[in-house]
């Protein structure tokens, strides 16, 4: 008798993602995805994307949801989740949409301790609109708008998130993790469903920050990609869990 070890969640709809070879958000989604089905709240669940390279997120997760305009996934999360308390609801924003136009929403959700989550892709560049430099783009870093590489005299300096986040009283979970590597995945899908058991069990808000490679506009294949994650972005955005108040997993 054959026993089943790994098929596609439920909480995916089984559409072709439409990202670029090497990209780490289709590794996420499945992580996402895994974490809503062991949870078993498939059903309850609400999916609000961004505007950027995951826009079509709604037609990726098997579930009902929305886009919200340019940064202000929080604040529409945050309307579904009040008048539908009894419903989970997630947001799954890029860096240019969550830690750029978004800085306020994302601030004044967490500081709320609105009872939503939030998985953060953090590729330190605008993937969807051509490659401009991000508010998470590092110091020498080349972009269309960056050509000779960032500065901070002329660009300040690269947003960290968590480090920002960590501070507001209502945050229930707050991590920054990796999928370059099958241990990280794992560890990944872990951080993940304490973000989501923050909401379950009505503590707070919660995030995952997860940096991922963007292959693409960074002009490099997705070996490389993965290396230059590994080099650059880790010295820069320090792996860690910031703040747990959700405890047990159970």
């Amino acid at each position: 008798m054959r026993k089943v070890l790994y098929k596609m969640p439920e909480s995916l709809t089984g559409k072709e993602f439409t990202y670029c070879p090497g990209c780490h958000h289709g590794i996420i989604h499945r992580l996402v995805a895994e974490v809503i089905d062991e949870l078993g709240i498939r059903e309850k669940t609400l999916v609000v994307a961004p505007i950027g390279c995951s826009v079509f997120a709604y037609q990726f997760f098997n579930m009902d949801g929305t886009i919200a305009p340019h940064g202000r996934a929080p604040a529409v999360a945050t309307g579904m989740k009040r008048a539908r308390p009894d419903l989970y609801v997630f947001t799954y924003q890029g860096d240019g949409d969550l830690a750029a136009i978004g800085t306020a929403e994302i601030m004044h959700a967490a500081n709320r301790g609105e009872k939503i989550t939030t998985i953060f892709v953090n590729n330190a560049i605008y993937g969807m609109t051509g490659g401009q430099m991000a508010p998470t783009t590092l110091l020498g870093m080349k972009s269309t708008t960056t050509p000779y590489g960032r500065k901070a005299e002329n660009d300040g300096y690269p947003m960290h998130m968590c480090e920002f986040l960590k501070e507001a009283r209502g945050v229930a979970y707050l991590a920054r993790t990796k999928v370059n590597t099958p241990q990280d995945v794992e560890k990944t899908k872990k951080a993940i469903k304490k973000a989501f058991l923050a909401q379950v069990k009505g503590i707070g808000f919660g995030m995952v920050e997860v940096l991922s490679t963007c292959p693409t506009n960074w002009g490099i294949d997705p070996i490389s990609a993965n290396k230059w994650l590994e080099e650059n972005m880790i010295p820069e955005y320090p792996l860690g869990v910031f703040v747990d108040k959700v405890g047990d997993e159970k």
